[in-house]
């Protein structure tokens, strides 16, 4: 008896992994349905509004054909199904985008506050303000009247590669130069197997910082005001808000960032021990449940900064390992909050020409400065310039420290395990690559975007694409190819 009793809960305990795994596999599928549904209506948001405040356009035809295709896994095949409406305001401005995911919950809305912040992805319900993010005022449910909105509905839509087109060759822009180097349309796609570029944008300025040459090329329904998520750029944008941050005195990148709820703990929590300087150098040492360019709670599924990003326990002690994480340039982004509420991005990107570029937020009103900025390639290349000339505007106003370049650039914190790039504070390093100058420097980012400072030749390259996974684009060639192909002085 006894062991026929041992061998019935024996056989019952067996089960219950089963089922519980069963009962996992379910709840992931259901999350990887929301936050496709949170991608897809973030994505449909940001490219459209951010296009239509630049004074261009694009479609949402555009948008499944380039920033929804080739995305990851299991997100890529889940996207394409989910059915999705555009809702615009009276006076045709976006309002929201509202992708259905399940039939038993509303669905994942993508608001639209304007066009200092873009658009925020909401918690799924949550009550929503198209003003100011933090404020309330109830969503209409499904069906209701709201004021007469325009509506865009679709389920789905073609994924043509699309072309790179040559602009007309006009003065001071002779991308022909470069064209008759072999830099068309066949040669980009040499640069990785399956990637799609959307624009390449190469300058070069005397050392006065006047501009010497510029040549850009678009791919087909892409110009020069049409903007695209930076995605991990945006770390080397928030190195610079930090840079703007230590030459008006309000920070110094040895300060500890000392959030409220660390300083409780006091010297039990190691936390305190995190300086700015270690989160830019991807240094902190904390732990995270995902590789760190995978922040997908926050990027799609509708937290906050503070939900996501700050409260994971130190492993490591501060400033000795290396880990790319989101949350860590999240961290930095915190540690100047105080300065951005007096001189947000918007201000500053105004100062420095790039009036094609926003900072979104999430629904609380932080800044996601990790990676959802929206910029176009030249208004990157302006922040390239801006390193070329050590901080100093054209107009002769120092908005970085001196010596804030050699900061970024040098590999002076832990480096990473593999490849051949080092990394600086919120920058890759390109000083090991074969023929490209040891100065170089770069702000990459997810699917292709990439921002190449070359101080030593007074050059900025930058190339924007749309990299479905898998595909990546050799830019280390090609930065050693546009140098060499450009005219000599």
């Amino acid at each position: 008896m006894i062991r026929t009793a041992f061998a019935a809960t024996t056989l019952l305990l067996a089960a219950v992994p089963a089922t519980a795994q069963s009962q996992q596999e379910a709840l992931e599928a259901r999350y990887d349905r929301s936050l496709a549904a949170g991608y897809k209506a973030l994505m449909l948001c940001g490219a459209i509004a951010n296009a239509e405040a630049n004074g261009t356009s694009r479609t949402p035809e555009s948008v499944m054909q380039w920033e929804l295709t080739g995305i990851q896994a299991p997100l890529d095949t889940i996207v394409t199904e989910l059915p999705f409406e555009i809702v615009r305001r009276p006076s045709g401005q976006i309002a929201h985008v509202a992708v259905r995911w399940a039939e038993d919950m509303p669905a994942r809305v993508a608001l639209y506050y304007g066009p200092k912040t873009g658009c925020s992805i909401l918690p799924i319900g949550a009550p929503v303000d198209a003003s100011d993010p933090g404020q309330s005022v109830a969503i209409p449910p499904e069906g209701a009247s709201t004021a007469k909105p325009s509506v865009e509905q679709a389920e789905g839509a073609s994924t043509s590669r699309g072309r790179i087109r040559k602009p007309r060759d006009e003065p001071g822009m002779p991308w022909t130069l470069l064209m008759a180097k072999g830099f068309d349309q066949d040669r980009l796609g040499t640069y990785g197997k399956g990637a799609r570029t959307t624009a390449v944008v190469v300058r070069r300025f005397a050392s006065d910082g006047t501009r010497r040459f510029e040549a850009e090329v678009y791919a087909d329904g892409f110009s020069a005001s049409t903007p695209q998520r930076t995605w991990s750029v945006a770390k080397s944008i928030t190195s610079t808000l930090v840079g703007a941050a230590v030459q008006s005195g309000e920070v110094r990148t040895d300060d500890p960032i000392g959030l409220n709820y660390w300083r409780g703990g006091g010297a039990v929590d190691q936390r305190n021990a995190i300086t700015i300087d270690h989160a830019l150098r991807m240094a902190t040492g904390r732990y995270s449940d995902t590789p760190g360019n995978r922040t997908d709670p926050l990027y799609y599924g509708g937290s906050s900064v503070d939900e996501t990003a700050t409260k994971w326990p130190v492993l490591h002690k501060p400033g000795t390992t290396f880990r790319y994480a989101n949350n860590d340039t999240l961290l930095a982004v915190k540690a100047i909050g105080q300065w951005l509420s007096f001189y947000p991005p918007d201000e500053f990107f105004a100062k420095l020409g790039m009036t094609h570029t926003v900072a979104e937020t999430d629904w609380k009103g932080d800044y996601v400065l990790s990676s959802q900025v929206w910029s176009t390639a030249g208004d990157l290349a302006s922040l390239g310039q801006l390193y070329l000339n050590d901080g100093v505007l054209p107009s002769g106003e120092r908005i970085l420290p001196e010596g804030w370049v050699k900061y970024v650039s040098t590999p002076s914190g832990p480096q990473p395990p593999t490849g051949t790039f080092g990394y600086g504070a919120g920058f890759w390093l390109l000083n090991k690559e074969e023929d490209v100058p040891a100065d170089t420097f770069a702000a990459i980012g997810n699917r292709g975007q990439y921002v190449v400072i070359v101080p030593s030749r007074k050059v900025v390259i930058v190339r924007r694409g749309e990299d479905p996974v898998g595909s990546g684009f050799d830019i280390a060639a090609f930065t050693r190819d546009v140098l060499a192909a450009l005219p000599k002085e």
